[in-house]
This record gives C-alpha cells, structure tokens and sequence, in this order.
C-alpha cells in the first residue's frame, strides 16, 4: 500500500538521522528487526503501539509519521533526539548548555 511505504520511509528516514541500526532502533522501541524491515519496506501497517513507541522515542509527532507533516516546532524536536541519545553522564552538561543560552535569550 502506497500510504504504508509512504510511513516505512520516514521511519526509516528517520532511523538513518539517528545513526541506528534496524536491531538498535528495533530494540530501543521494542519490536522485532524483522517487523521493522517490514514497516520500512512498506510490508506491513504500523499498529497503534509501535506508533506510540516511535514517538516516544524519536520526539518526532504522529502527524509527521502518519502524513508527512511537520509539527510547528520542529527544531525542538531534533534537539529532543538528540537529548534522549546521550549517556547520563552527559545530561548535566546538556542542561548546563541548553540553561546558559536561555539566560543569554531572555537579557
């Protein structure tokens, strides 16, 4: 189906922005590797859950999976991927960051 290959690609799109794996991506959404080949090659619909779990992970809206449509603050997002692909030892800093340059945005 048109609309299922349409979704596998930015899945899949988005996977490849991540730097993962079928099995790194499949494992951190908690779905199998072949179910995720599937739903990239446009073999199989996306149920409700792995929506979810995409979502979740990735920050990316179900809007954007589902029709391709950009949420209006699209930059936070990327930042929210990033941020969730870091290790706990690096959260601090990231905070430390994202806190300075909001002091120096309000002055």
């Amino acid at each position: 189906m048109k609309n299922d290959l349409e979704v596998g690609n930015r899945i899949r799109g988005i996977r490849e922005e991540l730097h993962m794996s079928r099995n790194m991506f499949s494992e951190k959404v908690n779905i199998s590797e072949s179910y995720l080949a599937q739903l990239e090659l446009g073999n199989k619909s996306i149920g409700m859950n792995t929506l979810i779990a995409i979502c979740d992970y990735t920050g990316c809206s179900a809007d954007y999976l589902l029709f391709g449509e950009h949420g209006h603050n699209d930059t936070s997002k990327k930042i929210i991927r990033i941020v969730n692909h870091l290790p706990d030892s690096s959260l601090d800093l990231c905070y430390e960051i994202l806190r300075s340059i909001k002091a120096h945005s309000d002055n």
